[in-house]
């Protein structure tokens, strides 16, 4: 019961954001200054689709997490996928730049991961919580109904003091999924970052604590591998 009144004092803070100047930061400010950094990425992803005759099956879509996932294609190969990651992206900036990436490409699903940086860069969870209903919508209208699949925000070192907004932003967005849209699933890799301490283990990343190790890794490809296996 407690929990359940978390979650709706929680959406009806997402209500009053969507009407207020407060959201609207991603508008006003990340539109002339903070997308700006990510021209040079976008326009390499641009590139990559134009130069490629390829059709991927499925794409996976976020921020570094993604970008430095240097076997994704391997570790993957039987679902065809492409890396739309760009590195140090928001889930603000998947929405903003989704057109512009997706152009070209029909797949048959879809995998997301971001909104670490997000939290990270200051933002709130129900701000998090906003950008993911919008992505979510602009899949529905460019694929329609296809299985998507959003990665739970892992727990890192390097941001341990934000632990708790890392687990509100992942059970919002998990209970906005089994509510209101029944094509997508949440794929929690969080629990299975976790040592015996509770506590990321150490040696799922890299030295910054923040960006994934190969170990880090191996435990993404088998529990995505894992949840994706049951709805292909």
């Amino acid at each position: 019961m407690k929990l359940l009144i978390i979650i709706k004092t929680a959406l009806l803070r997402v209500k009053k954001l969507l009407f207020s100047n407060h959201l609207f930061r991603f508008e006003k400010v990340n539109n002339t200054q903070g997308m700006f950094w990510y021209e040079h990425e976008i326009k390499r992803l641009e590139h990559r689709r134009a130069e490629t005759t390829d059709e991927p099956e499925t794409l996976f879509y976020g921020s570094s997490s993604i970008r430095l996932w240097t076997d994704l294609e391997n570790d993957f190969k039987e679902l065809r996928p492409v890396n739309l990651g760009f590195g140090g992206s928001t889930l603000a900036a998947c929405a903003w730049f989704f057109e512009r990436v997706m152009t070209g490409y029909q797949p048959k699903r879809l995998v997301l991961y971001a909104g670490d940086n997000d939290l990270g860069d200051g933002r709130h969870p129900e701000e998090i919580f906003i950008f993911f209903r919008d992505i979510a919508a602009r899949v529905q209208k460019r694929f329609g109904p296809i299985p998507c699949y959003f990665i739970s925000l892992k727990p890192s070192l390097s941001r341990w003091h934000l632990i708790e907004q890392f687990k509100f932003t992942n059970l919002i967005i998990a209970t906005e999924i089994n509510e209101n849209w029944p094509n997508w699933q949440t794929i929690d890799i969080f629990s299975s970052m976790l040592g015996d301490d509770g506590r990321p283990r150490i040696d799922y990343f890299m030295d910054d604590g923040l960006h994934l190790s190969p170990k880090g890794y191996e435990v993404w490809k088998s529990v995505i591998q894992r949840q994706l296996n049951m709805h292909t």
